[in-house]
This record gives C-alpha cells, structure tokens and sequence, in this order.
C-alpha cells in the first residue's frame, strides 16, 4: 500500500448520523497515509460549542450556514474527511469534495442508525423540530446517493473491517 496515498489526496465520507464516519475515517486515514478532519469537530472549534448547542441556539439551518462557511474554508488537500450528516444539503461543499477526490457514501438502514443515535442523544442532527430521525433519513438518502462516487455498506462489520472495503473499493 505504499503508493496508495498518492492516488487520491482527500478521501470524503458522507451518511447519516451514527454510521461510522468519524470512526472508521480515522482507521481509514491510518491504513492509507492521509491526514484525518472530523468536520464536526472543526465546526465546534471554530464556534466554541458544540453542534447540538448551535441547533438548540440557532437553529438547524445556521447550523448547515456554518458548516458550508468551514468546509468551503477547510484544508482538505492530503485528508480523509468525516463531514457532518447535512452537507449534502450545500451543492458547493459537495461540488469542492467531488473535485478534491471520491466522495464514499457509508449506508445503513434506518433502524441501526436509530439504535446507534439513540446511544448518544446530544449528536446536535442538523433537522427541523417536527422531523423524526426517519424523516431525516428519507430526505436525506437520495442525496447521499446523488453525491457519492462510491458507496459501502457500514453495517455488520467492525471499522476496521469498513475502512479495508473502503481502500478495497478506492484502490482495486
């Protein structure tokens, strides 16, 4: 795998909340020699908060503001990027991820993700008050879909299980 970092500089994964992202980028950026961002992560930083304290103070919608202002300012040259559950909602951060590299789509079924959100209930999901996890799910998927270059299935494996079909699917 020595030559597999310089195939691809960034590496993007999207999906729903509780899916693996954060998680499985980590061992996926350790097996192929990339730098790791959690966007989530960089988002807080940058507001002094965290998400769910953003959504509860202003709203989802400026949460997905902020988030198009942080991925579109970003470093991500030589990364695998864990972006948040709503940028696909934001046709210019998808348009500046396809153009920097693939763009994986980590799918699960809403009823293990339901259970896996349910674990940590203060995720700060980036949805109006009157939509139910499912609801979420349902308009968010065919945009997943829409954006990805590459999708895989992120259930019944452990991460690092996950990230080896990732490289499989990236580098075969």
């Amino acid at each position: 795998m020595s030559n597999i970092r310089t195939q691809f500089q960034t590496i993007s994964l999207i999906g729903m909340p509780g899916v693996g992202k954060s998680t499985v980028g980590v061992i996926l950026a350790k097996l192929i020699g990339l730098g790791f961002t959690d966007t989530d992560l960089s988002i807080q930083a940058r507001e002094g908060r965290t998400l769910q304290d953003i959504v509860d103070g202003d709203g989802h919608l400026h949460l997905r503001s902020i988030e198009e202002a942080v991925l579109l300012s970003e470093h991500v040259q030589g990364q695998v990027l864990a972006t948040g559950g709503s940028v696909i909602y934001s046709e210019a951060i998808m348009k500046r991820l396809r153009a920097a590299g693939p763009v994986v789509y980590m799918r699960a079924d809403v009823a293990t993700l339901v259970q896996r959100v349910a674990a940590n209930p203060a995720r700060g999901i980036a949805s109006g008050a009157d939509q139910t996890f499912e609801d979420v799910y349902n308009e968010r998927t065919p945009l997943y879909e829409r954006f990805a270059s590459h999708t895989v299935n992120a259930v019944g494996g452990s991460a690092d299980a996950i990230a080896a079909v990732i490289v499989q699917e990236l580098y075969s």
